[in-house]
């Protein structure tokens, strides 16, 4: 799925493209900002986009050298990424919301809530990784073929391998490297807002081990589960994923992990 409308916009030298929702913010309508991984784009976060939009504002993004938008002329770390969302979200006069990241997209999310404590309210992190008990490659490649294979429908791996067919071979491996050694445990740590770790019970890439250990590290942390799904939650069981994260975000600040961990 393809979200229509969508405009080229530039900052700190990237250039990429941004989806929105026409509804208006106010404090009964959040804003939403979704974050893709690597590889792929704001295509597969359309579907979670239009549902979320039914009762908020919302944002997606198909960041710099992904969904062809232009490729950077050098590898670009996780804290330029979070910088470059930050700066087109002021241009468009945002100034509160919650971030939405899936896969390395949490990497992004988690940045840009320590980056600009101001503007992100709430993170939540779809499919996080890496697992630092899982550092490696080659593991991520064969948790993503077993994924492929057995956790996802056809048309799921229609949108995600057409994507990495657009970003391209050199692209993905010039961000894997960022991707692998970004400490997301560690940096969660300093994140004050509410944190919410959601991931699909039948995901071998964010693993419910991991997922757990990362949502408790955060200072105010929350786990949820998606019965049956794999890795793309948010494709596959979008009214779930949808439901969960608006009952969370909904839930006051403290005390808020008691109130994001429906399982559903």
């Amino acid at each position: 799925m393809r979200l229509a409308g969508g405009a080229a916009v530039m900052a700190n030298g990237l250039a990429g493209r941004l989806y929105s929702s026409n509804a208006p913010s106010t404090a009964a309508r959040p804003v939403y900002v979704l974050l893709h991984g690597i590889g792929v784009s704001h295509r597969y976060l359309a579907r979670l986009h239009v549902e979320l939009a039914r009762s908020a504002a919302v944002y997606s993004f198909d960041l710099p050298g992904f969904g062809g938008t232009p490729r950077p002329g050098r590898q670009v770390a996780i804290g330029e990424y979070a910088a470059f969302v930050a700066a087109v979200l002021a241009q468009r006069g945002v100034e509160s919301c919650i971030v939405v990241g899936h896969s390395m997209g949490a990497q992004f999310a988690v940045e840009l809530a320590l980056q600009a404590p101001g503007l992100v309210s709430r993170a939540v992190l779809l499919g996080p990784v890496v697992d630092p008990a899982r550092r490696s490659a080659a593991w991520h490649a064969l948790a993503l073929t077993r994924d492929a294979l057995f956790s996802e429908p056809p048309s799921v791996n229609a949108v995600v391998f057409t994507d990495y067919f657009r970003t391209g071979f050199r692209w993905y491996l010039t961000e894997l490297p960022v991707m692998m050694q970004y400490p997301l445990d560690d940096r969660v740590r300093g994140v004050a807002q509410p944190v919410l770790v959601l991931r699909g019970g039948r995901d071998p890439i964010a693993r419910r081990p991991w997922c757990e250990f990362l949502a408790a590290q955060a200072p105010d942390g929350a786990f949820g589960e998606v019965r049956g799904c794999g890795h793309v939650v948010q494709e596959t069981a979008t009214e779930g994923v949808a439901r969960i994260i608006r009952g969370w975000a909904g839930a006051p600040a403290e005390g808020s992990a008691a109130a994001g961990g429906a399982v559903s």
